[in-house]
């Protein structure tokens, strides 16, 4: 296989599904190809806070040449990664394997046996990523712990599930020692010393990136990984119209303003795992362009938040270093279907604070908006000095917990390829649908009495409250999995209704509400999907 092509593979995008897909690729004696549009990073060039805009911010175009980028729509603030190991770099290494009942809701249930497939390919992605079980508690998550006791929940605390290595109990962190993962085949560790510095890039060897397990492996096995590159074209090659014969893939520098260095590359194969927002817009791109017509007209329906709300409780002159631990170390369950976790940035990483404000409750729009100026002006007035502490920027993530709050409620909304009112000159990625609820009483009423506990102030997103839109760290969906291109993007087995050899292999498959971290169920669901595929034929 491959004869007349430089590629039997192309992946695009180096994330959770890419570098799994690379790596199992490799191993079945295919040739593959990596295009990934951000930078290699190493603890070396790593950001030691994200006031560091230009090595935290992933703007390229503004020479902000980061791993971390926020995309703005009138429904969501969608967070994202965008490096070499995609997410993983700046994600909070959060693994949760998500309730069964995802499987029986929206366009994947009955196509599959899904939960007892699965189960093998949670356990291949938890080895692969070294899920433990957090043992590094810091007094954010007691104090959570304490909050939850208070509110009555108290036995649904737990510790998360996390890809860092940590010392055994009782041993000192900051150990050095050869790979502990992969028979020696993987690069050295170091222990986790708790500076809460996961989602501005680890900087000291102790996060399992996907860089330094699947992708290493997979480049290790011969992939040819291709850095700051972005793709800008894909068509079927020798005009047959399914792909049959093969793909063309055009590249420019994803860097560079001017001398573009387009390049070109042919495969018989070609896996899109550029995230659920990444892969979503590129299609769209292709579709409108005619270079791939035949994208089902489902493209960026079914796209999920996991149903998410930003609160928190800063505690001016705490006598603790709220910072301290590992960025998600604990969470718990304030009912059935509500998900709150402990969530930190690395002490001096202050740069969030300027999205943070008092906490304010009440239905979205202009009301909220007018209880906000209310409350914050009472707050100034009565009580000045002590609400400028709670406001100021500098030691916010020293005294701040961050509650990030999930709710397992099935929702969506759409993304459309539109000219927007006040860009009529091309075509932009919009949201569209019923908006996603900004305020989660029962979070906000937990928030309250947490603050009261620890003599400290509620907080909520700015965003939230000005513009009702939420902020999340998980959007899924958009090129779902279904039985057909009338309900769906792809199949049961992550192939591209209407082509060959195409697939698509991360989180915009994804066909329901998962309401935890999804990094780990989109490494098992490429996992299986690579199962599928065949050992590459001899000679």
């Amino acid at each position: 296989m491959g004869r007349g092509f430089d590629f039997d593979y192309i992946v695009v995008g180096s994330g959770f599904g890419g570098s799994v897909s690379a790596l199992r690729l490799a191993e079945k004696g295919y040739r593959v190809a990596v295009i990934e549009m951000g930078r290699r990073w190493t603890p070396q060039n790593l950001p030691r806070t994200n006031w560091s805009l230009h090595r935290w911010f992933w703007r390229p175009k503004l020479a902000l040449r980061g791993f971390f980028n926020m995309r703005f729509f009138r429904h969501a603030t969608i967070l994202h990664g965008c490096a070499v190991g995609g997410g993983s770099i700046t994600y909070a290494s959060t693994l949760l394997r998500p309730p069964e009942k995802v499987w029986e809701m929206g366009s994947w249930a009955g196509l599959s046996d899904w939960q007892s497939e699965m189960p093998p390919h949670y356990q291949t992605a938890s080895r692969m990523l070294g899920v433990v079980q957090n043992n590094i508690l810091g007094p954010a998550d007691l104090r959570l712990k304490q909050a939850a006791t208070a509110f009555g929940v108290g036995d649904t605390f737990y510790s998360t599930s996390v890809g860092i290595f940590q010392s055994p109990a009782g041993q000192p962190p900051g150990k050095t020692c050869p790979d502990p993962f992969f028979n020696g085949e993987g690069p050295q560790r170091t222990t986790c010393n708790g500076c809460g510095g996961c989602m501005v890039g680890c900087r000291f060897g102790a996060k399992n990136t996907l860089d330094q397990n699947y992708l290493y492996l997979a480049e290790k096995r011969g992939a040819k990984l291709f850095e700051e590159t972005q793709v800008v074209d894909v068509r079927p090659l020798d005009g047959i119209a399914d792909g049959s014969c093969g793909y063309e893939v055009r590249t420019v520098n994803s860097l560079a303003w001017l001398r573009t260095k387009p390049r070109r590359f042919t495969c018989r194969n070609i896996i899109f795992s550029a995230s659920a927002i990444g892969t979503t817009e590129l299609l769209f791109r292709l579709k409108e362009s005619g270079s791939l017509p035949s994208i089902s007209d489902r493209l960026g329906k079914h796209v999920r938040t996991n149903s998410e709300s930003l609160i928190g409780v800063r505690i001016p002159g705490c006598p603790d270093d709220l910072s301290k631990g590992v960025a998600i170390g604990s969470g718990i369950y304030l009912d059935e279907h509500t998900h709150v976790e402990a969530v930190r940035y690395p002490n001096g990483s202050d740069a969030m604070a300027f999205l943070s404000t008092i906490l304010t409750g009440a239905n979205p729009g202009t009301g909220r908006v007018l209880l906000w100026l209310r409350s914050l002006a009472k707050s100034l007035l009565c009580h000045p000095f002590k609400t400028l502490r709670i406001l100021k920027p500098f030691g916010w993530a020293k005294e701040c917990i961050i509650l990030l709050c999930m709710q397992a409620l099935d929702g969506d909304i759409d993304m459309r390829w539109e000219r927007p009112w006040f860009w009529p000159f091309r075509k932009f990625m919009v949201s569209r649908g019923k908006r996603i609820p900004t305020f989660i009483p029962i979070a906000n009423e937990f928030a309250e009495k947490f603050a009261h506990q620890v003599g400290g102030a509620p907080m909520s997103m700015l965003p939230e409250i000005l513009f009702d839109v939420p902020g999340t760290a998980h959007c899924l969906g958009g090129c779902v999995i279904a039985a057909s291109p009338m309900e769906g993007v792809v199949d049961s087995r992550h192939r591209v209704f209407g082509y060959r050899n195409m697939y698509i292999c991360d989180g915009s498959v994804v066909a329901s509400n998962l309401g935890v971290n999804p990094s780990l169920t989109i490494a098992a669901l490429a996992e299986r999907a690579m199962s599928f595929i065949p050992p590459a034929p001899r000679g």
